[in-house]
């Protein structure tokens, strides 16, 4: 091979220099577009819900011996969306100083159960589940006790912990 030969091939020619710039330029952009619409669609699907304490209201609503129901409204995001959620408890107390904080949705079917005073019970209309004023199955198909929540009494305030 002569030396001009050599010297052609190994120089590039103009052409192939901004092919190759243009790409390398294209990809930059591409990839940082990319990462940004990467970051965006799974930021919120990788992102944990703290447990906080939900207050529920002061303990001088509780009546000694009888279920009292609480509702709170819980702001909750999920992915990008974000919604209101009632939170809906029951408290029972026997001394004003130990709180049993239950669930009121039966856990046959997830239906809302309800106190009846005259059987002193809770009472499932779905499907005639039955439960003691401590959560306890009494009947029905219920196949679990309700469901208890840790909980604290703060300044006079009840606060339950959802997790």
């Amino acid at each position: 091979m002569s030396e001009e030969e050599e010297q052609d091939a190994s120089t590039v020619s103009r052409r192939d220099f901004m092919k190759t710039t243009i790409v390398g330029i294209g990809g930059l952009i591409a990839a940082s577009y990319a990462t940004s619409a990467v970051a965006y669609v799974l930021g919120p699907a990788l992102q944990q819900e703290a447990i906080d304490w939900i207050q529920l209201g002061s303990v001088s609503k509780i009546e000694m011996g009888v279920p009292t129901l609480f509702k709170a409204t819980l702001k909750t995001q999920t992915g990008w969306i974000t919604a209101d959620e009632e939170f809906t408890v029951f408290v029972l107390t026997e001394d004003g100083q130990n709180y049993v904080v239950m669930s009121n949705v039966c856990t046959h079917l997830g239906c809302r159960i309800r106190w009846i005073t005259e059987k002193e019970s809770f009472f499932c209309p779905c499907h005639n589940g039955a439960f003691s004023k401590t959560g306890a199955v009494i009947g029905g198909p219920p196949p679990q006790p309700l469901v208890r929540y840790e909980n604290k009494v703060e300044n006079g305030n009840l606060f339950v912990k959802r997790g």
